[in-house]
C-alpha cells in the first residue's frame, strides 16, 4: 500500500468498530470521550504505549477485512464497498494521536518508535490491500457497476476504488507483488531516515553573544531570540536553523557577515557531509521510486504519481510552469538591478548575493514605496489576525468560532481551541497550534483528527487543526507576525475551512487530487489585505490605532513587489522536482543534478530554491508531493481566476458568489470530478492570465500592468 493510501486509510475516521481485546490500559487506544462525539485524550497519552497500539490496531483491521473477504455471498456494493469503506477506520484515532507526536512533539523516543514501526505498518497495509481475494470482490463490484442501480456518488466511489487498486499493483502476482511490498517498505524506512536527518539539522542553533551582532534587528525579534537562548540554557541570543528565524534575520540584520552565516546554515541543512547528510538517502529513495514505477507499468515516477491528478501528465504541469518561468526570471533581473543601485549609492562595495536579497529588497521597498516591513509588522498582531480570519469566515460562509480553550484536552499549553458552527448547526472543533518549539517540524500544515462523512448513520463532528511555526513574542510582549506570516495564517485556515465545510456521505470521496488540495487555501489568502480586514483588525500593537490609510495605500501599491523573487524561489523547486522524477533512470548525485538543472533553466545566481533537494521534506519525507510541487502553481491558477470571480461580482464579500464557492467547491470534497466542479462554479476552465496579473507579470496580448491581486502566494 502506498503512503497516500495509508494516509487515506488513517484519515477515514472512526467506524465505531469494537476492539478484539480490552485496550482500556493502553493510553493511546482508549475511547475518545467528552464533547463533539469524543475528543483526543492528549493529556493522558504515554508514548511508550504506541507499539502495543499499532500491533492491536493492525489485528483489528485485519479481522475486519477478512470478514468482508471471506463472505460467501456474491460481492455487492452493500456487502463489500460499504464495509470496506468503514473497515479500519478506528485507525484514524491512533494515527491522529501519532501524527501529533511525530510532527508536533517529536523526541528521541518518538523517532525510535517511528523508525521501527512505520515500515511494519507500511508492509501490513500493502499486504492487506493486495490480497487477491479482497481485490476479486472489488473487481466483481466494479464489473457489475452499470447494472447495480448505483447513484452517481456510489458509481464514482466504485470506479475510483478499483482504478486506485490497479494503479497501485493489485494486478501483480507472485514475486512481483512481493517485490512491490518490499519496495514500499524500504521507502517507508528511507522517508523516516530523511525526516529525522533534516529535523536534526533544524534543531541546531547559531548563538550570538555580543549586542553589536543584533544591529538592525527589530526589538520584538530580539526579545524572541533572547527567549530562545534562555530555553537552551544559554546567555545571549539563539537563532534556530528554521525559516521562521532565517527570514526576518536576513531581512533586517545590517551585519552582512552574519547574514551569510545564517543563510549558509539554512540552505545547507542536510547537505554538510556529516551524519545528517541526506544525499545518499535521496538517491536511495529515487532508485526505489523508479523501480516501483517500472514494476507498476509506468514510464516514470512522475507518471505514476500524476495518474490521479487534474494535470494527468508531467508535460501538462511543465507547460504551465514554463508559461510563468521566463517572466519571473526577467522580473528578478529588474529587482536585482534596483538593489544593486542602492548598494552602489551607499558605497557598500558589494555585488548582490543570495544573503543580501531580502535585506536590500526591504531597502528597495522603502525607496520605491516608502514602505518598511518594520513599519507594517506592529499592525499584524497575531491575536488580531486570528480574529480577522474567523470574522472573514463568518462574513463569507456564516461560520462562527467561539473560543473554549481549557474545556477539552490539548497536547501543549500553547494550543487554543474553538467551537465551530455554521449558522445554528454545530460543525466541530478547531485546534490552533501557532508557535515554533523543539520537536516540532518546520513549516505550516493543517490536519484533521476526525473528518466528516455520513456513512454509518451519523454526520460526524470535524476535529481540525492548524499548525504554524511563528516565533513567540518575548515575555510580556505580543506576538507580531510579518505580512508573509499573516498570509500563511490565512492559507492554513483555508485548508481547515475546506474540511469544516465537507458535506459528503462516503469517506472514500473525502480526499481531493493533489493539484486541487491547495486551491481552497490559496483562495482564502485573498481576504487578508481587503479594506474590511485591515480597517478592523490591523491595529497597532502598542497604540491600538488602526492602520492608517496612507500605509494601506503603500501596501496596495507594492502588492506585486518582489514577486520575481517569490515566484523564482518557488518555481525553481517545482521544476527541479518534476525533472528529477520525470525520468526512467534515477539520479544518483542529487547535488550535481540540482546544480545542472538550475543552470539549464537559467536560475538567477542571486536566489536559491525555496527548498533545496537535501532538505526538501515535501518530496522525501513521503510520496505526498513528489512530482507534485507544481500543484501550488496549478492551484494558484484556479485561485487567481476565482478571485477574479469575486471581483467581477462587485464585492469581494458577495454572499451569492461565496455560497456557490462553498456549495460547489468546498462542501463536495471529491464527490465529482474537480475539473467539472470548477467549470460548474466559474462557467469555464481557469485562465492563466489572472495569475500573471496577480504576480504583476506581463500578460501576452495585453499591455503591462503593475496591478495584481490582493495578496501574495504561500507555499
Amino acid at each position: 500500500m502506498t503512503t497516500a493510501e495509508l494516509n487515506k486509510m488513517s484519515a477515514n475516521g472512526n467506524s465505531g468498530m469494537k476492539k478484539t481485546s480490552d485496550a482500556s490500559e493502553n493510553s493511546v487506544l482508549q475511547e475518545w470521550t467528552g464533547p463533539y462525539d469524543g475528543v483526543p485524550p492528549w493529556d493522558e497519552v504515554k508514548v511508550s504505549d504506541f507499539p502495543a497500539a499499532f500491533e492491536q490496531t493492525m489485528k483489528d483491521i485485519k479481522a475486519e477485512f477478512e470478514t468482508v473477504r471471506d463472505n460467501p455471498e456474491p460481492a455487492t456494493f452493500e456487502n463489500t464497498t460499504v464495509p470496506l469503506e468503514l473497515a479500519g477506520n478506528k485507525a484514524n484515532e491512533l494515527f491522529a494521536i501519532w501524527g501529533v507526536h511525530s510532527s508536533n512533539l517529536s523526541n528521541d523516543e518518538v523517532r525510535k518508535i517511528q523508525g521501527e514501526w512505520l515500515p511494519k505498518i507500511s508492509a501490513f497495509f500493502n499486504e492487506l490491500t493486495l490480497d487477491p481475494k479482497i481485490f476479486a470482490r472489488y473487481k466483481a463490484v466494479y464489473d457489475g457497476r452499470m447494472t447495480a442501480g448505483l447513484d452517481a456518488q456510489q458509481l464514482r466511489l466504485v470506479e475510483r476504488d478499483y482504478e486506485g487498486l490497479v494503479r497501485n499493483g493489485a494486478l501483480l502476482e507472485g514475486a512481483d507483488k512481493q517485490k512491490l511490498i518490499e519496495l514500499n517498505t524500504e521507502l517507508s524506512k528511507a522517508f523516516n531516515e530523511f525526516s529525522n536527518k533534516v529535523l536534526a539539522d533544524e534543531e541546531t542553533f547559531i548563538f550570538l553573544t555580543d549586542e553589536a551582532e543584533l544591529a538592525g534587528l527589530p526589538d520584538s525579534f530580539i526579545a524572541s531570540i533572547a527567549e530562545a537562548a534562555k530555553e537552551q540554557g544559554k546567555e545571549g541570543w539563539a537563532l534556530k536553523n528554521t525559516r521562521s528565524v532565517m527570514q526576518p534575520f536576513l531581512q533586517n540584520s545590517t551585519r552582512r557577515d552574519l547574514r551569510e552565516k545564517v543563510y549558509n546554515a539554512y540552505i545547507n541543512r542536510g547537505d554538510n557531509g556529516d551524519a545528517n547528510d541526506t544525499n545518499m538517502t535521496i538517491a536511495k529513495i529515487l532508485k526505489l521510486r523508479a523501480d516501483r514505477a517500472k514494476l507498476l507499468g509506468f514510464e516514470t515516477h512522475a507518471h505514476y504519481r500524476m495518474a490521479d491528478t487534474m494535470a494527468k501528465e508531467p508535460e501538462t504541469a511543465m507547460e504551465l510552469m514554463m508559461q510563468v518561468w521566463p517572466a519571473a526570471v526577467a522580473r528578478v533581473e529588474e529587482e536585482v538591478a534596483d538593489m544593486q543601485e542602492i548598494a552602489d549609492a551607499e558605497n557598500a562595495g558589494i555585488t548582490i548575493k543570495p544573503w543580501d536579497y531580502r535585506y536590500y529588497a526591504e531597502k528597495v521597498r522603502k525607496a520605491k514605496y516608502d514602505l518598511d516591513e518594520a513599519e507594517i509588522k506592529p499592525y499584524f498582531k497575531l491575536d488580531n489576525m486570528v480574529e480577522a480570519m474567523f470574522d472573514a469566515a463568518n462574513k463569507l460562509y456564516g461560520m462562527t468560532f467561539t473560543e473554549n480553550t481549557g474545556t477539552v484536552p490539548v497536547f501543549h499549553s500553547d494550543i487554543r481551541t474553538f467551537e465551530v458552527k455554521r449558522g445554528d448547526r454545530l460543525v466541530g472543533l478547531f485546534y490552533l497550534d501557532n508557535f515554533a518549539r523543539a520537536g516540532k517540524r518546520s513549516g505550516a500544515w493543517m490536519t484533521t483528527y476526525r473528518s466528516q462523512y455520513e456513512l454509518g448513520g451519523n454526520n460526524r463532528y470535524v476535529l481540525a487543526s492548524n499548525n504554524n511555526n511563528f516565533v513567540k513574542g518575548g515575555e510580556g510582549s505580543p506576538t507580531l507576525i510579518s505580512l508573509d506570516d499573516a498570509s500563511t495564517l490565512f492559507h492554513e485556515f483555508g485548508h481547515a475551512l475546506h474540511y469544516l465545510n465537507y458535506d459528503i456521505k462516503y469517506p472514500g470521496l473525502g480526499g481531493t487530487p493533489r493539484d486541487f488540495v491547495e486551491y481552497p487555501s490559496q483562495v482564502n489568502e485573498n481576504w487578508l489585505l481587503t479594506r474590511y480586514v485591515l480597517d478592523n483588525y490591523a491595529k497597532h500593537a502598542e497604540t491600538g490605532e488602526p492602520m492608517p490609510q496612507a500605509l494601506v495605500d503603500k501596501i496596495n501599491k507594492s502588492k506585486t513587489f518582489n514577486e520575481g523573487f517569490s515566484t523564482v524561489e518557488y518555481l525553481s523547486s517545482a521544476i527541479v522536482d518534476m525533472k528529477l522524477h520525470n525520468r526512467s533512470e534515477p539520479v544518483t548525485d542529487p547535488d550535481a543534478f540540482e546544480r545542472e538543472t538550475l543552470a539549464e533553466i537559467g536560475m538567477p545566481d542571486t536566489i536559491v530554491m525555496r527548498h533545496r533537494l537535501p532538505q526538501f521534506n515535501h518530496l522525501f519525507s513521503s510520496d505526498a508531493y513528489s512530482a507534485g510541487y507544481y500543484s501550488y502553481l496549478w492551484s494558484e491558477t484556479m485561485d487567481a481566476d476565482t478571485w477574479a470571480a469575486f471581483e467581477e461580482a462587485g464585492d469581494v464579500w458577495d454572499e451569492e458568489t461565496a455560497e456557490r464557492f462553498r456549495s460547489i467547491i468546498l462542501s463536495t470534497a471529491n464527490e465529482t470530478d474537480r475539473k467539472e466542479a470548477y467549470r460548474k462554479f466559474r462557467g469555464r476552465d481557469p485562465e492563466v492570465k489572472y495569475i500573471l496579473k496577480k504576480r504583476g507579470f506581463p500578460v501576452p496580448g495585453e499591455s503591462a500592468s503593475a496591478e495584481g491581486g490582493e495578496t501574495v502566494g504561500n507555499d
